[in-house]
């Protein structure tokens, strides 16, 4: 499986590296950073293509070379205007438009809060599509007591969508 995991925005951007490593070791990881992201990037990223945000002509901007799947978390309000608008300027966005012309799997997990109506409209547009949206939000019956567990029961939640499996949190009885 080839997976693409990308970040937009620089609050939360830990979730995306998080998925990353938790992501099985069989998963073919690429990961594509937007300028706002690398100013919070601190450790190494280990088994990853990285792929400049610039860089229009990766592999992953190809519906040819066969993407499974793709999660953008965070996923900025702008990344996912330009995405619900068709504005393909970068690499998140144009690999973002592969899995949408591909019909291929696409979550994007919105990370600011209130929703505008501007938001909103967006996703609704984009889960008409098809697109899952999917921000990081917790539910309170799998008893998560640290940051840590709380970022598993999304990431697990996440991993679930693609059809990962996972035991990264407890699950409903």
């Amino acid at each position: 499986m080839k997976i693409v995991v990308a970040t937009s925005g620089a609050s939360g951007v830990n979730l995306g590296l998080k998925v990353l490593t938790l992501l099985p070791k069989d998963v073919q990881k690429h990961f594509i950073m937007s300028e706002n992201s690398k100013t919070v990037l601190s450790k190494e990223l280990g088994d990853v293509t990285v792929h400049e945000n610039n860089d229009i002509g990766a592999s992953v901007a190809s519906g040819s070379f066969g993407t499974d799947a793709m999660i953008i978390a965070p996923c900025s309000m702008n990344t996912l205007a330009k995405i619900a608008c068709g504005i393909s300027d970068n690499l998140v966005t144009r690999c973002a438009a592969v899995m949408i012309k591909e019909q291929k799997k696409l979550i994007l997990a919105p990370r600011e809060m209130p929703f505008s109506a501007i938001a909103l409209e967006n996703m609704q547009k984009l889960a008409s599509l098809g697109i899952i949206i999917a921000p990081p939000v917790m539910a309170y019956y799998s008893e998560q007591q640290t940051l840590d567990e709380m970022e598993n029961f999304v990431i697990g939640k996440w991993f679930d969508l693609l059809g990962i499996q996972n035991n990264l949190y407890k699950r409903w009885k």
